[in-house]
């Protein structure tokens, strides 16, 4: 909805009837250093447009069969331990910022949700959420870096993260927040969201079962933990694999195989 909403702060004016696939190509193409996001608006404008045409606002849908910008197939970037500690060094503990990265890296959630957590949803040493995206409910431990960072804050405010006119963040305002906090640590490549899968990482890097980064990150798939952990489970696994040999390796053998070491009567 947020993508959408946007859109139509910006070209919402025009009339349908009048978008043209030379309008969608201009759009998109002043997206060009963003392909997720252009991929992302691309396929939401082009249902509306279905629609649009079924009942009869337009003939055709001028965004038919297009397509949209080649990626990797990763999504948003991943935060690495460097990238972390290079934005810490710019937004130190007590600052606004370094509150927003241990609300995400700590919690493992979205935005939408992240943003409007506080001490109304604390529990017993537990954050209660429940994820806007498929109302999944969740309590989640909080790790001892997050509760450093709000154990200051006031108790009665409406979410630990304030936007400077003292209320809770809007979606679309939290990320534009967050990409300017991230662009003044020298963090162009990183978002919001990829903290969501850093979290994901650590716990499969921390050893953690599909099952286990789940209960954290409210994911109702494997394949979906999966995608955010392979490369962890491929170091892991790896360091693992190596420790094993290397057990194997430095581990003295006996120069006679235990069944066949004699006994000799005296």
């Amino acid at each position: 909805m947020g993508v959408l909403a946007k859109f139509c702060q910006e070209h919402g004016h025009r009339p349908v009837a009048g978008f043209e696939r030379k309008h969608a190509e201009v759009i998109l193409g002043a997206m060009s250093d963003r392909p997720q996001a252009a991929n992302n608006l691309m396929k939401r404008l082009r249902m509306l447009l279905n629609f649009a045409a079924d009942i009869g606002w337009i003939s055709i849908n001028p965004m038919a069969k297009m397509t949209g910008y080649q990626t990797q197939g990763e999504g948003f970037h991943t935060w690495t331990e460097a990238e972390i500690e290079q934005y810490i060094a710019r937004h130190p503990p007590g600052t606004k910022a370094y509150l927003a990265l241990m609300l995400m890296l700590c919690t493992g959630q979205r935005k939408c949700d992240a943003r409007g957590l506080g001490w109304k949803d604390v529990d017993g040493g537990r954050i209660a959420v429940r994820q806007q995206k498929t109302n999944t409910p969740l309590m989640i431990p909080i790790a001892q870096e997050l509760g450093s960072a709000i154990s200051d804050l006031p108790a009665h405010a409406p979410a630990f993260l304030l936007s400077e006119y003292g209320r809770p963040f809007s979606v679309g305002g939290f990320g534009n927040w967050m990409r300017k906090r991230c662009d003044e640590a020298g963090l162009p490549q990183c978002s919001s969201h990829g903290l969501r899968k850093a979290c994901a990482r650590r716990l499969a890097e921390a050893g953690c079962t599909v099952h286990e980064i789940k209960s954290i990150t409210g994911h109702k798939s494997d394949a979906e933990v999966r995608r955010y952990t392979e490369k962890s489970d491929q170091i892991l696994l790896s360091e693992r694999a190596l420790e094993k040999l290397q057990k194997r390796v430095s581990t003295p053998k006996s120069a006679n195989h235990p069944n066949k070491v004699s006994k000799r009567e005296d």
